[in-house]
């Protein structure tokens, strides 16, 4: 089961990374965006936002539905994302979580940012914004994007909302309940 069964109390129901987290919360919005090459945009005087200088993308054949708890999949993507970057580890400032809220992807994911990231995963912030908004599915990557580059543009990492208990297998941090002022000129969106 995917979905959690909080339904009664929507605002709440959605909780990435806590220990008592069962599912996710469904959601709708959508954000777009203009991509141009750098040298354009600035020949123009266009007004930049931020740049995207690396992307990848993995599969397994693991599961149909199912995360290998180790992140291995997820972790060769984000290295070859920074290596596409030309980026390292202690590059990035903040990381924009799938943060699902199910045990299996929270899980995934922790283990993912350690594998790529090492010990920098561990002073890195993170956080998930389905917390807040919950997982409109194929539009959710959009949305972390929006949520990344806002988050450069005002030196503030957003809150995961509803995190109050600590799970032991989610142990980096996940900026529990509160935002937080923090100079990010490089994010992570793993959306």
């Amino acid at each position: 089961k995917a979905t959690t069964p909080r339904n009664d109390d929507p605002e709440h129901a959605s909780r990435p990374f806590d220990a008592s987290r069962n599912g996710f919360v469904l959601g709708e919005g959508s954000a777009f965006f203009v991509l141009e090459e750098l040298e354009s945009a600035s020949r123009r005087g266009a007004e930049i936002y931020a740049e995207i200088v690396g992307y990848a993308s993995r599969s397994n054949a693991f599961h149909m539905t199912g995360l290998r708890p180790d992140g291995k999949e997820m972790a060769e993507a984000i290295r070859a994302a920074l290596d596409q970057a030309q980026l390292n580890p202690q590059d990035i400032d903040y990381i924009n979580a799938h943060g699902s809220g199910t045990k299996q992807n929270d899980r995934h994911e922790t283990a993912a940012f350690k594998r790529s990231l090492g010990d920098h995963a561990y002073k890195t912030p993170v956080n998930s914004i389905k917390s807040m908004v919950g997982h409109s599915l194929g539009a959710i990557g959009s949305i972390e994007v929006a949520a990344s580059v806002l988050a450069m543009t005002h030196d503030v990492v957003p809150p995961t909302a509803n995190l109050h208990d600590d799970d032991p297998e989610c142990d980096l941090d996940y900026v529990p309940l509160t935002a937080r002022a923090w100079r990010t000129d490089t994010a992570l969106s793993v959306g």
